[in-house]
């Protein structure tokens, strides 16, 4: 009996000691983990060690000339910069709500013009888009766009955020159970009534955080107000620091620009996560 169950037993592979057991999932992914920590700080240490932090500082962190931007940078430079972009946010939330109807419309000529805006404008590069409005008095002789300066950024990222807005806002009108619509002309509503009171309402706070996103992204765009060829009390942010650098011949200014996008950028990104997570949530 002795001799079947040592016969029964499996055998192990050579050179395998008895008794100890092979390395557990667990413990694989720590150690490739500590080696990739390990190999992740000797890259860090290496690249410390070959920036020549001296010259990199005085062309880049050089405090007398980060001190001339303020408070210029807040009260003129971010200020246009604001303006801008929710001028035109507001702008191409209105302009992209029409064409998302439109597009949604059983009016054929209506779903070809937003259509053909939509397809055109999302894939015109946005620079040439500011350059066309820069032309328009040459087009059209004695036209001039309402707002001087801050109208024409305006202007501009209105027509580059409207046909994105359009699709976000199609999107969501399209999220809105179809209930909704059949219960509000139950009550004896309009179409046009239902639309304005009961649907888009639902759409806009289904879109609220891919519309977040669409600000931080005009918020950006709005460095493209430069080839307007503002200048004075109308600069934004980026035209501001690079007539900074050019003036002090250091790039000092175009890191402190950077950084003040960021402060903008970066907790309205964190607000659109939010607001995703909890959408999430309440479905």
């Amino acid at each position: 009996m002795t001799d079947h169950l040592k016969a029964a037993e499996p055998s192990r592979p050579a050179g395998t000691p008895s008794g100890r057991a092979g390395l557990s999932p667990r413990k694989k992914q720590r150690i490739s983990r500590a080696v990739q920590y390990v190999v992740l700080a000797a890259l860090v240490v290496f690249l410390a060690l070959r920036v020549e932090w001296g010259p990199l500082g005085q062309n880049f962190a050089k405090g007398e000339v980060a001190g001339e931007m303020f408070p210029d940078l807040f009260t003129v430079a971010l200020k246009n910069t604001i303006i801008y972009s929710v001028g035109g946010f507001v702008f191409a939330f209105l302009l992209g709500l029409v064409f998302a109807l439109m597009r949604m419309s059983s009016v054929r000529p209506y779903r070809w013009i937003a259509v053909a805006y939509i397809e055109i404008f999302r894939g015109l590069p946005a620079l040439l888009i500011f350059l066309l409005i820069l032309f328009l008095p040459l087009a059209l002789p004695g036209f001039e766009v309402p707002g001087g300066t801050y109208g024409q950024g305006i202007l501009g990222l209105t027509v580059v955020g409207a046909a994105y807005m359009a699709e976000t806002l199609r999107a969501g009108l399209q999220a809105v159970p179809k209930g909704q619509m059949e219960a509000a002309r139950s009550l004896g509503m309009s179409h046009a009534r239902a639309m304005v009171s009961i649907v888009i309402p639902q759409a806009v706070r289904i879109v609220i955080p891919p519309t977040t996103n669409q600000f931080v992204a005009l918020l950006k765009d709005s460095s493209l107000v430069l080839f307007l060829g503002v200048s004075g009390e109308y600069v934004e942010l980026t035209k501001f620091g690079n007539d900074m650098a050019s003036t002090y011949a250091n790039a000092t200014p175009i890191l402190v620009v950077g950084i003040t996008y960021l402060l903008v950028t970066i907790p309205l990104g964190y607000l659109a996560s939010r607001l995703e997570r909890r959408q999430a949530k309440g479905r």
